[in-house]
């Protein structure tokens, strides 16, 4: 499995929801219904989304499973597999809005191919000189 598409695709929904967190976190806050000061902890999030998905961009072109790159293998599959969890636990146990259920789809579909590349050993191509 090239895991390139992966972490490209992962890079930039990451970075774009960080820089949506960071910049725009009033705005969220208003919009999940939250009020007083709990928007600092999106724009906190917003940082860690942005660090996430520079990690990514910048391994895009590493091998990455087994023994390779596997910082980044087992940072992505824990963060993907531990948020599906949460997000899939909360959709089923209250009256979820629809923008729950499409968090919990994308990080369960994350949380299954990184945790393929996590306990799979990648296969190196060939590159003729």
């Amino acid at each position: 499995m090239s895991t390139k598409l992966l972490m490209t695709v992962s890079a930039i929904i990451l970075g774009v929801t960080g820089i949506i967190l960071s910049f725009f976190p009033v705005e969220v806050s208003n919009y999940l219904g939250f009020a007083g000061t709990e928007f600092i902890i999106l724009q906190i999030l917003g940082a860690l989304y942005f660090a996430f998905g520079l990690i990514n961009w910048t391994a895009k072109a590493n091998l990455i499973g087994g023994i390779y790159s596997r910082p980044v293998a087992i940072g992505n599959f824990a963060h993907f597999m531990i948020g599906a969890l949460a997000l899939v636990k909360l959709s089923f146990h209250s009256a979820a809005p629809s923008y729950i259920w499409i968090a919990a789809v994308i990080y369960s579909t994350f949380a299954v191919f990184f945790g393929y590349i996590f306990f799979t050993s990648p296969v190196a191509k060939n590159k003729s000189v």
